[in-house]
């Protein structure tokens, strides 16, 4: 088959939950069939160049302070990524999987494949409604955002949701019907995480992710800042980037965490096993996040055998909360006291059976069955 990936950022260039779960699908994908990556231009990245046995095809120069404006993704940078897509059309493919952001250039897909007869496959991660959409982008236009975005969604051949509530609003909000919809994330390496060694725990609570108001760092640190009081020796870190990172750093300061909490890059790819040595060594990682369509992070913790806590507003599915421990956020700084001070972290793990349904083991079988589902269509 000859498959193209199209999504305007891309791992190992750019570093991010999606990215990296979208990079273990082509790579596994790459051993059995021609795949192609549409993608920005990231530093480092060449024109076109073959990585891992994959095509990547790229456009228009892009660093994450152009990527990111004004706290979120960059409209401008979204059409010139989906102008820069016309370049498909020289292209003949099986099979196109888009990432559903920036959502502009879905209706270019959806022509290219009209025209073509290849089939359209839409990755979603997070479906917004109307209230979403205003918050971000403000009255007029959020509604004009969740408008089209609902427009744009549909139409697709199929659907990969990364999550049984990903689905559901997918299905609920945009109409589309449920037999198109197909529940698949591949986000656990068992190759990756089995090589790291496993820490008893540290007095340390760890973050990793894309630095971005959503994230809700500020919550994250001002529980830091509670629990810090009456747990002594405790640390923190937060591992990340992104347009919140000088906010964040001046708020360490403001509360005074500035010899508790320790904030840093992104480890290099080559590095990967350090971010993940560390995240094995830390008691527990808090995600406070308010806005999440799965969270790689909270999965691959939970299998480097590390105990993740959540607010009970965290959008996480319960396929993944069923195996984090999940409290009222009042309560957050005291549960972080007591996993801090205990012994023993394995205990905090829950029905961590639940991570064999995330094994990048099972990519190419999930494909095979919805490319054959596809061509009986």
């Amino acid at each position: 088959m000859k498959i193209a990936f199209v999504s305007d950022a891309a791992y190992p260039w750019n570093v991010g939950g999606l990215e990296a779960i979208e990079c273990t699908e082509v790579q596994e994908l790459a051993k059995m069939h021609d795949v192609h990556f549409f993608s920005l231009k990231w530093p480092g990245m060449k024109k076109d160049f073959v990585h891992n046995g994959i095509k990547y095809h790229t456009h228009h120069d892009i660093t994450v302070a152009k990527f990111y404006r004004h706290g979120r993704r960059s409209i401008r940078e979204a059409i010139v990524y989906t102008l820069g897509l016309s370049r498909i059309f020289f292209y003949r493919f099986d099979y196109i999987q888009a990432n559903e952001f920036p959502i502009l250039h879905l209706p270019l897909l959806k022509l290219y494949c009209k025209m073509t007869g290849c089939k359209l496959i839409i990755d979603v991660l997070e479906v917004w409604d109307e209230k979403y959409w205003t918050t971000y982008l403000g009255g007029v236009w959020g509604r004009f955002g969740n408008s089209f975005a609902l427009w744009a969604l549909r139409g697709a051949d199929a659907y990969i949701a990364n999550s049984s509530a990903t689905a559901q609003r997918l299905e609920s909000l945009s109409g589309i019907e449920k037999d198109r919809i197909n529940i698949f994330s591949p986000v656990i390496n068992n190759e990756e995480l089995d090589s790291i060694k496993r820490g008893k725990g540290e007095k340390c609570v760890i973050f990793s992710g894309r630095l971005i108001k959503e994230k809700r760092l500020d919550k994250w640190l001002e529980a830091i800042k509670a629990a810090s009081k009456h747990v002594k020796g405790m640390r923190a870190v937060i591992i990340g980037d992104g347009p919140e990172k000088a906010n964040i750093a001046r708020l360490i300061k403001k509360l005074g965490l500035s010899g508790i909490v320790e904030l840093r890059d992104f480890y290099r790819t080559e590095k990967k096993e350090e971010v993940y040595q560390r995240i094995s060594n830390s008691k527990l990682l808090l995600h406070m996040s308010e806005r999440e369509g799965l969270s790689v992070i909270v999965l691959e913790s939970l299998a480097l055998g590390t105990p993740v806590l959540l607010p009970e507003y965290s959008p996480i599915p319960n396929e993944v909360r069923n195996m984090c421990v999940v409290t009222d956020e009042v309560n957050v700084p005291y549960m972080l006291e007591e996993m801090l001070q205990s012994k023993d972290k394995s205990k905090y793990l829950r029905n961590i059976e639940g991570l064999k349904n995330f094994s990048v083991s099972h990519t190419n079988k999930f494909y095979m069955g919805l490319f054959n589902k596809l061509r009986r269509k």
